[in-house]
């Protein structure tokens, strides 16, 4: 999102940006997979996850009954980080993830470069009216108030209550 926001107010170039976070994501899941196919079985039954083991097999269990669906779908949900080291842990053909691995990459990694890119205007236009310093307060304040809501939510996630906002 900052990248699209960079190309919005016009320091990036905004294909630039939309290829350099599509192949980013692509390659990064892609080295999931591989780490997840040749130290998978040995990571999940390690004691480092156990306190996660119900979401693991959660996750399993969603990736055994989508299959590439969940690769897909698991780059736009929180646990997005462990679906492609668990696809490899899982045994999934190598070609069905990095077909599903490159559709979810396009859509996600484009879509979060176009939604940053209004951002850039908006900080533009922001900047022209009231002046840089009280544009950057108010990014300052906005990316402030997103990083605590997300601490909030993991520690809700972590004691098993609900975050309040």
């Amino acid at each position: 999102m900052l990248g699209g926001g960079a190309a919005g107010l016009g320091h990036l170039s905004l294909p630039g940006m939309v290829v350099t976070v599509v192949v980013a994501a692509i390659v990064g899941d892609s080295v999931g997979y591989e780490v997840g196919r040749h130290l998978g079985p040995r990571l999940v039954a390690g004691r480092m996850l156990r306190s996660r083991r119900e979401r693991l097999d959660r996750a399993r269990e969603f990736l055994a009954r989508r299959g590439g669906a969940a690769v897909f779908l698991g780059r736009f949900v929180a646990f997005r980080a462990v679906m492609p080291a668990l696809a490899g842990t899982a045994g999934m053909r190598c070609p069905r993830f990095l077909a599903f691995n490159a559709a979810g990459g396009i859509v996600w990694g484009a879509g979060v470069v176009l939604l940053g890119y209004p951002a850039g205007g908006s900080y533009a236009a922001v900047e022209r009216t009231v002046g840089r310093g009280v544009a950057l307060a108010v990014t300052g304040l906005v990316v402030v108030n997103l990083v605590v809501g997300r601490v909030r939510a993991h520690r809700g996630r972590c004691s098993g209550r609900t975050p309040t906002r």
